[in-house]
């Protein structure tokens, strides 16, 4: 088992983390200057664990920003020297008391990162400043148990999918270094962020004071726990969904693994997350979820869901047992050439045959306490490039909603929707009529002539009954019988963004 981190959790002293702040700011220690400091190869680099070309790069720069940059933002020690010069108001002292270094009498050595984030939302770009644990890197070696992740590509995917909406209370569930909690503040007007490790809620309080959110609340505690008898327009989890064997020499990371058996933290989580919800309240999550013995893991998931409750599940990836435990054995930091690789090669895959499983899902989860009759229920399997995911689940859900009361009368072919045709040589009718939405999901929909004729002509004038009349009289075929032909695909193509209800 890996040691747990012998550094202490930070001090999130608010008189000290504002000197730092505003240390920070005055060396410009953000994302554009530092790539343009060192490189955008370099900053690329980074991302992807090499941090040698940022330090060939900045070879013999003793500047303020290039001191920050090493001991902040790539974990190395510092001439104590010259990290007060570029603290002048927290300084080395300072540092150390808010447990984000240590120093003697010559060299400051970070106990922590702090990394400059940027933002895209709906309500504009942004930048926070993020402290968390060293990384790997680093550490060069396997991170400790109680490890707290910074910003990865799972906060990042979250933040993405989370619906733009305004709400009056939010509760980000897992927290970890607080990036979600800090999003869904610009939104709120109260974040509850709870988290099972204290380590991971001195970070986030940390993080929150020192990018000036000021309605977060924190509080310790496994899963609901902390938020007994309380109810949330929206609840928003990143959780430890990691599927990791339980048993003796497996490292149990706390920032992805919640400590039960299989996806059975994902299937807690959807089966108590409605009971603290508000009406019309939205919960989202990321998570795993097993196919095992011939039943899929999108329809395991379906089942844990009450079925008044929207649901809609998206899978992004699929894994084989053997691709999900190579992925996660070496997120702990172990290659196939350290010795620990195999046992826990051999540890998961045991695990995994144990129970039957075949394969293991990845992707967004969506629920909501709706009034719409019947609840929306969708689960799919989407492979190909998506973007403002969180902007098509909300047209998504507005949708369902607007067709509880039948097709509107009028609809606009969506702006990002363009057509295809393919067509054989010496053919003049096409073979294959496709649309296809250049956002959102991106999604390809065959379609038949009736109905590119009609996605052709909505355009907000014509009611969805004279476009449909007209078609029925240039293919001669009877209205009813149309109208149920296309009917079905039509409420499709509005629920996926490809039509939206006119003015």
């Amino acid at each position: 088992m890996t040691a747990v981190s012998d550094t202490p959790a930070p001090r999130p002293d608010p008189l000290r983390i504002a000197a730092l702040a505003s240390d920070l700011d005055a060396a410009d220690l953000r994302s554009v200057p530092l790539r343009r400091l060192w490189g955008e190869e370099a900053d690329d680099a980074l991302a992807r664990g090499m941090r040698e070309p940022i330090l060939r790069a900045i070879t013999g720069d003793d500047g303020v920003l290039a001191t920050l940059g090493r001991l902040l933002v790539l974990g190395m020690p510092q001439p104590r020297v010259a990290v007060d010069a570029a603290l002048p108001h927290l300084g080395v002292d300072g540092l150390v008391a808010l447990s984000l270094a240590t120093a003697d009498a010559d060299t400051v050595t970070p106990t922590a990162l702090l990394r400059p984030q940027s933002f895209v939302d709906a309500d504009g770009v942004g930048e926070w400043w993020i402290a968390s644990d060293l990384d790997e890197v680093a550490l060069d070696g396997p991170l400790p148990p109680d490890h707290v992740l910074g910003v990865g590509g799972a906060s990042r995917t979250l933040a993405e999918t989370i619906v733009p909406i305004h709400v009056d209370r939010a509760l980000d569930l897992g927290t970890g270094c607080g990036i979600q909690a800090l999003l869904v503040a610009r939104r709120a007007g109260t974040v509850i962020a709870t988290d099972i490790s204290a380590r991971a809620l001195a970070f986030a309080e940390l993080n929150a004071r020192l990018n000036g959110v000021a309605n977060v609340e924190f509080r310790l505690g496994s899963m609901f726990e902390p938020v007994a008898g309380e109810a949330f327009d929206l609840i928003v989890s990143n959780p430890p969904f990691v599927i990791t064997p339980r048993v003796e020499g497996v490292p149990a990371y706390e920032y992805r693994d919640g400590g039960l058996v299989g996806d059975a933290l994902v299937e807690q989580f959807v089966r108590t997350a409605p009971a603290f919800l508000t009406q019309n309240g939205i919960a989202q999550l990321l998570g795993n979820w097993e196919s095992r013995a011939g039943v899929a893991g999108l329809a395991r998931l379906d089942a844990w869901v009450p079925g008044e409750l929207d649901l809609w599940v998206i899978e992004r990836e699929e894994l084989s047992p053997l691709a999900y435990a190579e992925l996660w054995i070496r997120d702990g930091g172990t290659t196939p050439r350290d010795p620990a690789f195999t046992p826990l090669l051999t540890a998961w895959l045991d695990d995994f045959a144990a129970r039957g499983v075949t394969s293991i899902g990845f992707g967004y989860v969506l629920m909501r306490r709706g009034s719409s009759i019947p609840a929306l229920r969708r689960t799919e399997r989407i492979a190909q490039s998506v973007s403002n995911v969180g902007a098509a689940l909300g047209t998504g859900l507005a949708a369902h909603d607007a067709l509880a009361d039948g097709i509107p009368t009028t609809l606009v072919t969506a702006s990002d929707v363009t057509e295809a045709r393919h067509l054989l040589p010496g053919n003049d009718d096409p073979s294959v009529i496709e649309l296809r939405q250049g956002g959102g999901f991106s999604r390809t929909v065959n379609v038949d002539p009736a109905l590119a004729g009609f996605v052709g002509a909505c355009d907000g004038e014509l009611t969805v009954t004279q476009i449909v009349s007209a078609l029925a009289d240039l293919f001669e075929v009877p209205l009813p019988d149309l109208w149920a032909e296309l009917e079905p695909r039509i409420r499709s193509l509005v629920l996926d963004g490809m039509l939206v209800p006119g003015e």
